[in-house]
């Protein structure tokens, strides 16, 4: 494939990389007590390079092997770079620091993944792509590669709500085996230490509009004797939590506005029946008790989600949107307070005719028609008036905090993603 461009000698002592100028590609494996399988790896990888007539190295990432790994690399010609910090996106971090190569490919050092398959990963980037993901599903999963509840759960719902979530292109989001472009991946400031860096990877990458693609590859039995490192359900909890906290659009907008719509609407139309009756069952005055806490539940979580996507935004942690910057220009501190002071004015109002139609009465029972038309709904009004006083001066405090976005030289492009 690549044949005019020339191999790297992967025999030379540990000590003379550092005068090494940069290599086209490098292929990390993040490695902790991998001594059964790493030379496996390190052969299938180097003879990847070999084939394909790929400049390249070998990097393990250590994460305070005891087992005599480090020693297996050497022995190899690989480089080691030792990650003192431990966690699978610890050592990644780490490997990606150390290496030299423009492209990157990294992989477990587990047997698990075909080196192999490393050509076709930079052929994609010399295509232009900034990240190349692995589809596992598209490849070939092999009998015991992978447990029956990560094929038919795991893998498929997070990569569904990945892609629900973010618009990323990737049909598999957690396939170890990827490829991407250093310089593009080291703007997007990755910061997590554990598992869920994949998901922060191709999270980050699609929110700053990098080039996704993705081709087949397989997965094989690991061949190690000990359990794997990988937890399932707190591994897959630490990636759900991580796209969660990373999409407030979903954690809070959309949840916030669900909530808020159907509290509204059925508080409105137990208010304007005076008593709503479906069959055989009747919606008065707990029913729009409840209905109205839904709607103010809402209300703030829209509030709050507004509040987290623009404290992301201005800590570089998303792009900036366009959209919201629209949106911005047009809203105000002042515009929020008037509205909110407007509601609880008109709430305010509202409620005085039931207070005085109480008085006519002697201050006597209130009815249930009075309490679901003059007094839940005004005083729902009131409630979110406040609400959105006290939370234009929330959001607005993000005006205080520094832009660090483009600081860290970070893309801007996203305009449809959170």
């Amino acid at each position: 494939m690549l044949d005019e461009v020339e191999r790297l000698d992967c025999t030379r002592e540990e000590d003379d990389f550092a005068d090494l100028p940069t290599v086209f590609a490098s292929i990390i494996m993040p490695c902790l007590n991998e001594a059964e399988t790493l030379e496996f790896c390190i052969l299938e990888a180097q003879a990847a390079l070999t084939e394909a007539g790929i400049e390249g190295e070998i990097v393990i990432a250590d994460n305070g092997s005891s087992d005599g790994s480090q020693q297996i690399a050497r022995r190899l010609g690989a480089r080691v770079a030792d990650v003192a910090e431990r966690g699978y996106g610890a050592a990644l971090q780490g490997g990606i620091a150390a290496a030299r190569g423009q492209f990157i490919v990294m992989a477990d050092a587990d047997g698990s993944y075909d080196f192999s398959h490393t050509p076709r990963i930079v052929e994609k980037l010399m295509e232009g792509y900034d990240l190349v993901m692995g589809n596992r599903f598209l490849g070939g999963i092999e009998p015991g590669a992978m447990p029956w509840h990560h094929y038919w759960i795991g893998n498929p719902v997070l990569s569904g709500i990945g892609r629900l979530f973010f618009g990323c292109p990737a049909g598999d989001f957690h396939c170890g085996l990827r490829g991407f472009r250093k310089d593009a991946i080291q703007r997007l400031n990755l910061t997590t230490t554990g598992m869920e860096f994949a998901s922060e990877m191709i999270i980050k990458a699609t929110l700053h509009g990098l080039r996704i693609a993705e081709v087949p590859t397989i997965l094989r039995p690991d061949g190690r004797s000990r359990p794997p490192h990988l937890r399932s359900f707190r591994d897959g909890w630490r990636h759900l939590r991580f796209m969660l906290l990373f999409c407030p659009r979903w954690l809070f907008v959309v949840t916030g506005m669900l909530l808020f719509v159907a509290g509204l609407m059925t508080m409105a139309a137990i208010a304007f029946t005076g008593g709503l009756k479906l069959a055989e069952t009747e919606f008065s005055v707990n029913s729009s008790l409840a209905a109205a806490m839904t709607g103010l539940v809402g209300f703030q979580l829209l509030i709050t989600g507004t509040f987290a996507r623009q404290f992301a935004a201005a800590m570089g942690l998303h792009p900036q949107q366009p959209l919201l910057q629209r949106m911005e220009k047009h809203a105000s501190l002042e515009g929020g307070i008037v509205l909110g002071l407007l509601a609880v004015t008109v709430g305010a109002t509202w409620f005085t005719s039931a207070f005085l139609l109480w008085r006519d009465s002697g201050y006597g029972p209130m009815t249930a028609t009075l309490t679901v038309t003059r007094v839940i709904p005004p005083l729902f009004l009131c409630t979110l008036g406040i609400q959105a006083v006290f939370g234009s001066f929330l959001v607005s405090m993000i005006s205080l905090l520094p832009n660090r976005a483009s600081s860290q030289g970070m893309s801007c492009d996203s305009t449809e993603t959170d």
